[in-house]
């Protein structure tokens, strides 16, 4: 007689997983607020402002998309429910190992659809912007900036999102000084926010002759990308608007116009800058877009906070404080300081391998 005791006791357990997401994601209020949005796409000119349009499109395929998520695990539940009741009532031994096939597959669809669940911000679902600055020590520091670089654009690549370079500093000898990039796919910024922060590296410098250890440190800001700034006021008399030429190789226009823009905002002392378009005009106006967004990021890590300390506990997640180290010598060891979370192959986690260390943090920031 086939008895699919543990399995059924584990597709009890991923039913009542995706009931809690379910919850968590509060659908009837999303089906009300699609109903109101579905009724604005039918407004007489509603494509004449063709970026609120856009915006109102992408809310309702986000919303679309995880009604018909959590509908589609539960159906999944209902399936291998029924799968497994037939197969030891016909006591059809060779479906076992489908059923079990499903039971992964289902865990796995139901862990993101938690993960989601757990993301709560305003800006949670936009795409995230990505600013790495070398540290204090040249190119030992900026060589550590690249590795980074390359670990953030491995992991896109596994999690699907496109990437789109802004702007880029290289070092003075190898590595970079500093990168902003794009991570485009949903989600983005709800994820990776989880990752600014200092990131410490430790290991045998490649390019100390005495091969002595050295410790080298990166910092990485990360931003939403707003598409809506109407809530976020900037009054012109706040910016500080500088030109200047573009450093760096490429070709002639590279050094001889003024065309890359710096801005100040001067109530909170953010800078942003561009020079990686082709006119002025272009890189003031991303310049710009980067501006509401760190303004954007900077109002929502308040509220954070706020929340937080009235929780009693503050989990730090700014960009001045150490959240990760990653020790190459004398052991191998990637650490997250604020969870404990590790992971000693520092190797795949170099290769973009570092969900369970955004997970983890997700789970026990909102625990």
């Amino acid at each position: 007689m086939i008895d699919f005791y543990n399995e059924k006791l584990k597709l009890e357990e991923l039913t009542a997983e995706v009931k809690t997401s379910e919850e968590a994601l509060n659908l009837p209020q999303l089906k009300v607020e699609l109903i109101e949005l579905r009724k604005k796409q039918e407004e007489d000119g509603f494509w004449l402002d063709v970026e609120k349009a856009k915006r109102v499109n992408q809310r309702i395929a986000e919303i679309e998309r995880k009604e018909q998520t959590v509908e589609a695990l539960k159906a999944t539940c209902q399936n291998v429910r029924e799968l497994m009741d037939m197969a030891e009532m016909m006591e059809e031994e060779g479906i076992e190992e489908e059923i079990r096939s499903m039971l992964l597959a289902l865990e796995k669809d139901s862990e993101k659809l938690f993960l989601e669940s757990l993301l709560k911000g305003k800006y949670d679902g936009l795409n995230a912007i990505l600013t790495l600055h070398a540290g204090a020590g040249g190119t030992e520091a900026q060589d550590w900036a690249e590795m980074l670089y390359r670990m953030y654009r491995r992991y896109a690549e596994r999690a699907g999102y496109a990437v789109s370079e802004i702007d880029y500093q290289a070092g003075d000898e190898a590595g970079i000084k500093s990168v902003t990039f794009k991570l485009e796919g949903t989600n983005a910024y709800g994820f990776l926010k989880a990752e600014k922060g200092v990131h410490r590296l430790v290991r045998i410098s490649p390019f100390d002759a005495n091969k002595r250890r050295h410790t080298s440190f990166a910092s990485l800001e990360v931003m939403p990308e707003i598409i809506d700034n109407s809530e976020i006021e900037i009054r012109s008399e706040d910016l500080k608007i500088d030109t200047c030429r573009s450093s760096g190789a490429g070709g002639q226009h590279v050094n001889k116009t003024e065309s890359a823009v710096r801005i100040t905002h001067l109530p909170t002392g953010i800078i942003t800058w561009c020079q990686s378009e082709r006119s002025q005009v272009q890189n003031k106006e991303t310049a710009m877009r980067m501006l509401y967004s760190k303004l954007a990021e900077l109002k929502e890590r308040e509220q954070m906070e706020e929340a937080q300390s009235i929780k009693g506990e503050i989990k730090k997640i700014e960009w001045g404080s150490q959240i990760r180290s990653y020790v190459f010598c004398p052991y191998t060891l990637v650490k997250d300081h604020r969870t404990g979370y590790e992971n000693t192959n520092v190797t795949v986690v170099m290769d973009g391998d570092i969900e369970g260390f955004i997970y983890d943090y997700l789970v026990k920031s909102n625990s």
